[in-house]
């Protein structure tokens, strides 16, 4: 791991750069001054998408869902809880594939809730699926 990490403001998409051995210590964006990571999952748009998967030097943890998903209701909160146990070293986010279906098509998510794990701009592993919380901890810190 570097000793300096590039992290992408979810509140102004600004670049921060912050020392790793730093990151578990709430680290706040230096143009708009909120914090780095704030335990929530982010809701991403095509734009926002591709500044994360591009600019970060942690992991992202994408949960591709849609409203109308049963599942991916009931997974939802294991989600939301499973931010608080992966990050700082892990960023979580969410993607509406009924808003974002050009992001949907790009990834090829043919089911959902589907969680894709990208890691320097690269997808790394991808689960189709509701999971718990603790199963979806296990299976990030897994790849």
């Amino acid at each position: 791991m570097n000793s300096i990490l590039h992290i992408v403001c979810p509140n102004c998409a600004a670049v921060n750069r912050i020392p790793a051995a730093r990151l578990a210590d709430r680290p706040k964006c230096g143009k708009c001054g909120n914090v780095l990571f704030s335990g929530k999952p982010l809701e991403l748009n095509g734009t926002d998408f591709s500044r994360h998967l591009n600019r970060n030097d942690i992991p992202l943890l994408v949960d591709f869902w849609a409203p109308w998903c049963g599942p991916c209701k009931m997974m939802a909160p294991a989600f939301q809880q499973a931010a608080t146990q992966l990050e700082p070293h892990i960023r979580l986010a969410k993607v509406n594939t009924e808003v974002e279906q050009n992001l949907a098509a790009q990834f090829g998510i043919r089911s959902i809730p589907t969680m894709v794990l990208f890691r320097q701009g690269r997808e790394v592993a991808r689960q189709a699926g509701a999971m718990d919380t603790g199963s979806i901890v296990q299976w990030a810190g897994s790849h």
